[in-house]
């Protein structure tokens, strides 16, 4: 299951019974997310430019679901006791697959968060699981080798664009914030082993912008090892280095060209990325 994308460097684990369950009764599914996440690429531009809000790579992604069945999804659940209600809550799931009579996939996406909207869909998931409304939980998340491919990859893009200070960041509608700046001027400037500026640029906006406290591989498996939203069955896909590319011209899940970076769209070095 999920062999072609295990291949191209994908990480996938499965928890709670989830591979006998998708296996048995939700074949479509696997075929679905396979075909949708074999085709999902990442210019390293966005990976660069992405800030206040989602990638595009993310939306490409969101709308390639919601194409093969997967839109986005609220979940309420009521209790009454008397015809009085004595609690309702309410669970927005990125994306719901639903198969009549055999039951519901939801699905979360988190490319860029604080770590701690782990626990939220993996809670959620569990809750959900509980009052039979949903049979798996998915989430998909950056993988071991791209999080750990990251500061190489803007290392490269920095070389590329030949990129020799602050100022050349600005050009690319790259705003760091004051802190930021300060620490990459200490690293050029300190009086052992200076480092050249895509060197210490790179390092310092990794460490902010995709740093050990994001959603990424290592703390989603993390959580699901100590039991966090145990029992219900989970599917774990975590996103390879292999995504991201360098000049290629890509199209996205319609089968359109993919936009060049924009320095207009460029956000803020250091802002916080959703989804």
């Amino acid at each position: 299951m999920f062999e072609t994308l295990k291949e191209n460097g994908f990480q996938v684990e499965f928890l709670s019974h989830a591979k006998a369950i998708l296996s048995e009764d939700f074949p479509e599914a696997v075929k679905e997310l396979e075909t949708v996440l074999a085709d999902v690429k990442l210019p390293i531009e966005e990976v660069i430019g992405s800030g206040g809000g989602e990638t595009k790579g993310t939306q490409r992604l969101r709308r390639a679901l919601a194409s093969a069945g997967w839109p986005k999804g609220t979940f309420r659940i009521e209790k009454k006791i008397n015809d009085v209600t004595r609690e309702s809550i309410s669970h927005e799931i990125d994306h719901v697959r639903t198969f009549d009579n055999r039951g519901v996939i939801a699905l979360e996406i988190e490319w860029n968060n604080k770590d701690p909207f782990f626990d939220r869909d993996l809670e959620n998931f569990k809750r959900l699981h509980s009052e039979g409304a949903i049979s798996v939980g998915v989430i998909i998340t950056r993988g071991t080798s791209l999080q750990d491919s990251m500061r190489d990859f803007v290392l490269r893009f920095a070389q590329d664009r030949g990129l020799q200070a602050l100022d050349d960041l600005a050009a690319l509608e790259l705003r760091p914030t004051k802190r930021q700046s300060d620490t990459v001027t200490r690293l050029l400037t300190r009086d052992r082993d200076p480092l050249p500026f895509p060197e210490a640029w790179s390092g310092v906006f990794v460490a902010d912008k995709y740093g050990a406290a994001t959603t990424h591989w290592r703390k989603l498996e993390d959580r699901v090892h100590r039991g966090v939203g145990n029992p219900c069955p989970l599917l774990l896909i975590g996103l390879p280095a292999s995504i991201v590319t360098f000049g290629e011209t890509d199209v996205d899940a319609e089968g359109e060209p993919v936009e060049p970076f924009d320095p207009e769209d460029a956000a803020l070095l250091g802002g916080d990325s959703a989804g």
